[in-house]
């Protein structure tokens, strides 16, 4: 145990020198890549200015996702009152997306909780 710990130590000390060496670079290439995304001057007042546009951009996305919503929600009706002539396919496909809900909900739950089995911690 204390071979391996001594051995994490040293892989990380090498991380760390790998990054203090190359860090500087891979920011400046970074940057340099993605110039075209960053607002001149960078200051506290153009990113409130930013969030804002941003928040009223969503905002106003909202109509049309509504209208989708309720696009979504018809075609749900329709599958539903034709129900009977459902194949066995897509029964199944449509099980196997009601399980994996289920299960991504379970992981959040289990994140949620601290990565316990068990319950929350009081």
């Amino acid at each position: 145990m204390a071979a391996r710990l001594a051995q994490l130590r040293a892989q990380a000390v090498q991380a760390a020198e790998f990054a203090s060496k190359h860090g500087g670079s891979y920011y400046k290439e970074l940057m340099e890549k993605n110039k075209q995304y960053v607002v001149q001057p960078p200051t506290i007042e153009k990113c409130q200015e930013l969030s804002k546009q941003l928040f009223y951009t969503r905002l106003a996305s909202l109509p049309g996702r509504y209208e989708s919503f309720w696009k979504e929600l018809d075609g749900v009706k329709q599958v539903w009152k034709n129900r009977k002539d459902l194949k066995v396919e897509d029964l199944g496909i449509a099980t196997l997306f009601g399980v994996e809900l289920y299960a991504w909900f379970c992981v959040g739950e289990i994140v949620g909780r601290g990565f316990t089995l068990t319950g929350y911690k009081v």
